[in-house]
Order: structure tokens, then sequence, then C-alpha cells
């Protein structure tokens, strides 16, 4: 959901997106915050677009432990690479649309014809390597799913009575392998410089997603992969959102 990283091309972690003012002119406090009209403080980069405001309100960094919400994430952030994050949210509707609803089924069974398809659909990023990137991770993703992952730390934090898998978070295929690097701590920011680009788990799950034939993916973007799904926790001490996934203070 941000800047370009050159060492995937994917999206970044909230630690580069907030680096110019709001848009109306309204500045960060020291805390790194911005207060809104509302009444409530978000970091600068969700401060200033309403489709971004939206998105960081309702959807950034709660948990996310479906297969089909992992792998449309990680298929819209190989499309963010070289754009801004607000694009690839404006052409999300007509992304699900094309792409199956980011059913990985459907789409490792994408051929020729669909790639020349989505090639001509200018509702959508078009970019051969990263339409075929999508597929090559749909079909990583259909082939990992009978594959059980032992977490990182089996320690960290639990995910609630009400997440799905064996115990407190998922275990299997894609979903248990990005929760498999769930950290034993989560960063404590107050500004978006003190977030950091990347992590030891990142960078684990960047190689086991490679290993496992994935495209479009490293150490930075698995970092931004786990912060938009709730694995981790780089909301400002100062944001409403500090804490919404539930897991983490």
């Amino acid at each position: 959901m941000s800047a370009h990283h050159a060492d995937d091309g994917l999206p970044a972690p909230v630690s580069t997106l907030a680096e110019d003012p709001p848009a109306d002119g309204r500045q960060a406090p020291p805390s790194g915050v911005v207060v809104g009209e509302d009444g409530r403080a978000r970091p600068p980069w969700a401060a200033r677009d309403p489709l971004l405001r939206e998105y960081y309100d309702t959807e950034w960094g709660l948990p996310v432990t479906d297969e089909r919400g992992l792998f449309e994430r990680l298929v819209l952030e190989a499309f963010q690479s070289g754009l801004s994050w607000r694009t690839v949210l404006a052409k999300r509707p007509r992304f699900r649309e094309v792409f199956a609803g980011f059913d990985a089924d459907a789409v490792a069974a994408f051929g020729d014809a669909e790639v020349e398809a989505l090639l001509a659909d200018p509702g959508i990023i078009r970019n051969r390597r990263k339409i075929e990137a999508a597929i090559a991770n749909a079909q990583a993703v259909v082939g990992m799913r009978g594959e059980r992952f032992t977490p990182l730390h089996p320690g960290s934090p639990g995910a609630g009575p009400a997440w799905h898998g064996d115990g407190d978070r998922p275990a299997r295929g894609l979903a248990g392998l990005v929760w498999a690097h769930q950290p034993a701590a989560t960063p404590r920011p107050e500004t978006v410089a003190q977030v950091p680009s990347a992590s030891e788990e990142s960078r684990a799950l960047a190689r086991a997603l490679k290993a496992h034939g994935c495209r479009f993916v490293g150490p930075t973007t698995c970092f931004a992969l786990l912060e938009a799904a709730g694995v981790v926790d780089t909301h400002l001490l100062g944001s409403w959102r500090r804490g919404a996934s539930g897991i983490w203070e």
C-alpha cells in the first residue's frame, strides 16, 4: 500500500507511507499521527484520501486467516509495483472480477487466452510479468494446501476463539505459512520513521514463499503482508486503530 520497493517490486510497509503532509494542509504532530475532523488519529498516509482512510479504518491490520483473503493481498501487492497503493485500491473491484474472486484454483488454471484477455482489460493494471506471477502464485497456493507449518515462535500471541484452524491460528496452506511467521513481539512505533521495513520473520517468509514457487515476494513485501493481515501490528501508538487486531496492544 505504498511506494515501490527495490527488493521485490511490491508494496512497502507503513513506514514509507507518510513522508508527505496530508493534502488538506494538516500537519502531523510530533507523535506522527494526524487528528482528523472526526477526532480520530491516523498516520498521514491514511489521513490524506477518503479511499485510503476507509481502507485503514476498516481493513488494514485486521487478522486475515483465509486462503482467498491472503492470496488477494499477494496478488494486489505484486500489481502495486511502481504505482501508488491508491491506484490499486481503486481498481480492486475489477481485479476481483477478472481474477475469479481470487479463487486460487480458478486462477491457477488460467492459460494463454486468459492472460491475453487480462492484458486487454483497461480496468486492471496491464503487465504481463505481474499477471503471470499471479498465476504462478495461485499454483503455489494450491500446491501447499495440505502442508502443515510449524510456527517460528510457538509462544507468540494466539488469535482467539473466533479463528479457524488447528488451535488458535491457521496451521495449513497459505494461511498456515503466513501465520507461522507471527513474531513473538510487535513493534511499538510512535512515528512512521520507527516502523521497520523488514524483519527476521518477513525474511523467513520470503524464503518460504519462493521455495514454494511464488514470485514477486521479498522481505519488504512480506513485512507489508504481515502488517496488512494483522500478523504484526505497526499501527502508530497514537492511532485510534492501534490494537484493533485484538492480538497486540
